[in-house]
């Protein structure tokens, strides 16, 4: 049994900066490559440098291989999202964004081609239920919770549930 009085304090949350950013490629790819460092709003920061990306990657990628892109930032997401939780010792820091990143990836892969409003109302739909976690997506965030790679997954989880209620919200606005 160890004494509380001579057990060491729980170390406190690291709060990364570009030099932690630059440590690890894990925490380069969870931080959406500087997105997260955003002082404010970084899940929005990292949605807006997803859509941007996204954007940019259709000129030269095609739709198969956006698909794939989505599949294999997936896998390589859940590493580095686990990765960067653990070092930060925080199960779901705010400042990954890796995961809204991919998520809306798969919004737009999915939802294309769609003009500049429908794709502000994609990104709009997208961030109100990341953030306020209404009914299922909020369901998803619970079930996968940790350090470990159970945690990371849950990182990614609960952003897919998202995309996919917004992909819901847009087809029946569509139709």
């Amino acid at each position: 049994m160890t004494n509380p009085m001579t057990s060491p304090a729980p170390r406190p949350a690291l709060r990364p900066a570009w030099r932690f950013l630059l440590a690890h490629p894990a925490h380069c790819i969870a931080l959406g490559f500087g997105a997260g460092l955003a002082p404010k709003g970084p899940g929005t920061i990292g949605t807006l440098w997803a859509w941007l990306a996204y954007l940019v990657l259709q000129q030269w990628l095609s739709q198969r291989q956006i698909g794939l892109l989505i599949a294999a930032s997936t896998v390589v997401g859940w590493w580095a999202c686990t990765t960067t939780a653990r070092h930060l010792r925080v199960a779901d820091p705010g400042c990954i964004v890796w995961d809204e990143v991919v998520a809306f990836w798969l919004v737009l892969w999915l939802a294309m081609p769609m003009g500049w409003s429908g794709q502000l109302l994609a990104f709009l739909l997208f961030r109100v239920l990341d953030a306020t976690k209404p009914g299922p997506v909020g369901w998803a965030e619970r079930q996968f919770k940790g350090l470990g790679w159970r945690g990371g997954w849950g990182i990614l989880w609960d952003d897919f549930v998202a995309a996919f209620c917004t992909l819901l919200a847009l087809a029946l606005w569509r139709f």
